[in-house]
This record gives C-alpha cells, structure tokens and sequence, in this order.
C-alpha cells in the first residue's frame, strides 16, 4: 500500500498530466516528502521563537555549536551558513540564483515556465535520483553507442533498465538524428529515457543549430506518436563552447515542446565554475503545470531525504557567494578562453595530417575532451603502452577509441602528447 502522501501527490500529477504520471517508475509513485522531523522542523524554525527543540543539532549563545579547530579556517563566514542542515531541497538563495544563471544563460527560456532549480550533491547523484523516479526495470536507455560509463550503472545496475544505443555520427560527421529518431521509436511499451549530453562526454560535441531543429523535430515526431519521452540532459559541461555549435542547453528548447516529452536538466558548479570537489549540482524540471511541478518537486525531495538527506551547506554558501561576486564572471571568462585555448591548438594539431595514418578525431568543439579513433592499434593495448612506457595516461573506450582529457594538459605540453600517443602507435604496430 502506497503511503497517502505518495498517493496524494500521485493524483496531482494524473489529473493534470497523464503522461508524466505514466513515466514514473513504481519506485517513483511511492516516493514522497513525510511530514516528519524535517518538516516539522521547517514548521517550528518560524514559528518557535521562545524554545526550538526539534532538530538534531546543538547550539549555543543563540547560533550553531561548533569547534574552533574547524572554524578557524571558515572564520569569514557567519556559522549559520555553515553549520546547520541544508534544508533538502537546497539552500533558497541559491536554488533563486541559479535559476536566474539559466534565465541568463538559456534565452530560450525566456516566457517559459520551469522549476526552480533543487540542490543534489553533484551531478551523479541528480541522474541517479531520476533513475529513482522514472526508470523501471526494463525501461529503454536511449544512449549514443559512446557514452559516460557510468551512465550504466546508474541505470542498468541500479534499476534494471535495458541501455539501447545508437551511432553517435553519421558518415558526414554530424549528430545522428535519424538513428536517435529509429531508437526512440523501437520504444515499444510507449515509455523512453532518452539521455543527451552537450558538449558530449567522451567526444567533445555539441551540435549546431540545424542539427539541434532536427533533434527537436524527432522527439516531437516520437511524442506525436504516443511515446513518453524522459528527456533527462546531462548538462556537466554547460557554456563550454569553442566554436558555432548551439550556445545555449538543448533543455530551453525541450521545455513546452509536447505534453509527453518531460525535459529534466542536470547541471552544477562542478565544471561549470571549476568546483568539481565541492559536489554542488542541480536538478531542474521543465514542466509549465504548476501543481504537477509541485508533486515532482516533493518526490524528488522524498528520494533526497530517503538517501543523503541533504546537500553540504559549507559547499552550497561557498558556491553561492561565489556566484553573488561581481568578479565571477570574469574570472570564469579567463579559465574558459584558457580551456578554449587548449581546445584549439588539439585542433590545430590534429589538422595537420601528421598523425592520420595512426589515428583522427572523432568531430569536437567544445567541453573537456577529445576522442581519437585508432585505426591499426586495440585502444586497451595502446593506453596500456602509454602509460608504461611514457607515463601518460589516457582513457580507452572501445577497441578503437581513446579519450583525451585535454582539459588537464597544458597549451605548451599538447604537442609532446600528441606525439607520444603517435609514437606509441607506431611502436605497436612494428
């Protein structure tokens, strides 16, 4: 028997938007926010202004208790934004703040309705919470056939999904449309996870506009159908962009697209501001139903209370006051044109031919990456001889790719990289 909390917010979502409700995983519709010891406490921190004896925290001299050997290394922050829970969803300052970034950031969004965003700490856990809502075993992952590894733990590990794949490129080197499109549609109970990852993890991609329109036409087309869409858009690499690729996220254009296509954005400071330890992520729902988004907003408070309970507050203060510095953008502008730097001399490099004989990259313009498709050499083999031979690590794929994260090499060193990964091939292949 489902609790009547879950129940209560079941109903919300079924009358006002039948489809989203028939995306949610059992687990899903079981999934709700108590009206327990958090909530009570939320209740009394307003209103209890003579004794506040609810939450499971000490303090003293009217703020948080804490010690000095801690402090004193946060000494320019009050203890109140330090100390204290976070509240589940996130602290309020910063779930406002971010949705204003992605006002700012996505004008596509502009005149839409959308969630504000819900603090998760960091990405993987914002993909695994909605892999808690929505996917039951067996369900179909739509995937490009190169993917983030961990997506299939997420998944397929956790909640028995079934990953089904498709060619990431055409032969013109462009976003597979058409094999997304014939994946989306061998969908045949009607339900799809469809994840998109831009700039794509491992390759580097981002698609340009045209492809983006067609991208857009397909789910619709897919929608139209009768097929429920979780588009859940793996945003780690956001505002990384190099070249004429789109600017903004896909999810600013999936918002409002068709009732049965649910865009969920997963997004953080981890790349974004170059914070990856500080595990600040973010979980957006782009749905316009006020009163469906209130219900998916509770369940998924219910997953983070059921699991972490909530977010560090040092991380989400920091992150915060980092974001409110009139020197933010800046600063994160000079580590950009840095990472864009970066970006364009691996261009430059692999333009050249020099090295065409051994291996060519798969297209990139943006993100951390590049993917090398190796053509005489086992990916494994060679990352193997790479790394003991001239101790320079890289990621193997497939048989025939290699990752390069070209975001943690210098300007003035990526030449000797390239070199070696074509020196390597050669002494494999002699």
């Amino acid at each position: 028997m489902l609790d009547p909390l879950a129940l209560e917010l079941n109903h919300a979502i079924e009358e006002r938007n039948k489809p989203v409700y028939e995306m949610l995983s059992s687990l899903g519709k079981s999934l709700y926010f108590p009206k327990g010891i958090v909530s009570q406490a939320g209740e009394a921190k307003g209103k209890a202004d003579r004794f506040n004896a609810t939450i499971g925290m000490a303090s003293e001299g009217g703020q948080p208790m804490y010690l000095d050997v801690i402090h004193k290394n946060l000494s320019s922050y009050d203890p109140k934004d330090l100390y204290p829970y976070a509240p589940t969803a996130g602290k309020p300052e910063l779930r406002e703040v971010w949705r204003k970034k992605l006002l700012k950031d996505n004008p596509s969004l502009e005149g839409k309705e959308f969630g504000t965003p819900i603090v998760t700490n960091a990405l993987t856990h914002g993909l695994s919470i909605v892999s808690d809502l929505f996917v039951e075993k067996g369900d179909p992952i739509l995937l490009p056939d190169k993917y983030w590894d961990n997506y299939h733990i997420t998944f397929n590990v956790r909640r028995g999904s079934q990953t089904v794949t498709y060619p990431l490129f055409t032969k013109a080197n462009q976003f597979n449309v058409k094999g997304m499109l014939e994946a989306l549609l061998s969908c045949k109970n009607g339900k799809a996870i469809l994840v998109l990852n831009f700039p794509h993890n491992p390759t580097g991609y981002t698609p340009f506009e045209e492809e983006v329109e067609e991208i857009l036409h397909a789910i619709k087309q897919a929608a139209d159908l009768g097929i429920n869409i979780v588009a859940v858009i793996d945003d780690a690499y956001f505002g990384l962009y190099y070249e004429d690729s789109i600017k903004e996220s896909i999810f600013a254009r999936l918002v409002g697209l068709h009732p049965r296509v649910l865009p969920i954005k997963i997004d953080g400071a981890t790349k974004e501001e170059y914070a990856w330890g500080f595990r600040v992520g973010f979980l957006t729902f782009g749905i316009q139903d006020a009163s469906v988004l209130e219900a998916l907003e509770k369940k998924t408070m219910g997953s983070i209370r059921s699991t972490i309970s909530c977010s560090p507050h040092l991380s989400q203060t920091i992150i915060l006051d980092a974001l409110l510095n009139p020197e933010f953008e800046l600063q994160r502008g000079e580590r950009n044109k840095v990472m864009e730097a970066r970006a364009k001399r691996v261009k430059e490099i692999l333009a050249d031919g020099k090295y065409a004989d051994a291996f060519e990259p798969y297209p990139f313009n943006s993100g951390y990456f590049v993917c090398l498709r190796i053509k005489h050499s086992d990916a494994e083999t060679l990352r193997i001889h790479l790394l003991k031979q001239y101790g320079v690590g890289t990621i193997s794929l497939a048989k025939t790719d290699l990752r390069i994260a070209f975001s943690c090499v210098e300007l003035a060193d990526l030449d000797q990289l390239f070199e070696l990964i074509y020196r390597s091939c050669r002494e494999l292949n002699t």
